[in-house]
């Protein structure tokens, strides 16, 4: 995949993600990507292929995952790609049906085209933390 995207662009394209995607408007999120876009969140399933599906896939995750939101550790860029390192942090209803937050560890790998559109994000969860979290909310 060819581009002439500096990395000082494609970091600006990752604020605008990143910011975009704090709003949780799947469709403005959606416009980001290609319209044959790839997102994989690696933890079990097939990834969503299409803006479509990818839309149907961040609702579903935005549904799941109450007052979520995200904290940057690192963010790596290159010509045509970032690499996130992020803690996802959210709320989920304890028995008692309290609020109690949850916070686990996360790596994005997220590919660019030429035209500054994401053709492929892989989200990597650190499974460990994520089970301690739900285990805690439970």
């Amino acid at each position: 995949m060819e581009t002439s995207a500096t990395t000082d662009e494609i970091r600006q394209l990752f604020d605008r993600y990143a910011e975009t995607y704090a709003t949780r408007d799947v469709d403005a999120i959606v416009a980001l990507h290609a319209p044959e876009s790839q997102f994989w969140l690696h933890l079990d399933g097939e990834p969503a292929v299409g803006r479509a599906a990818i839309a149907e896939t961040f609702a579903g995750f935005f549904t799941q995952w109450p007052n979520f939101g995200f904290d940057v550790y690192r963010v790596f860029t290159g010509k045509d790609h970032w690499v996130l390192d992020w803690a996802l942090t959210a709320e989920l209803p304890g028995p008692d049906g309290t609020a109690v937050p949850v916070r686990f560890d996360c790596v994005d790998v997220v590919t660019v085209n030429s035209d500054g559109l994401v053709v492929r994000k892989d989200t990597f969860v650190d499974y460990v933390q994520a089970q301690q979290a739900l285990a805690a909310a439970a």
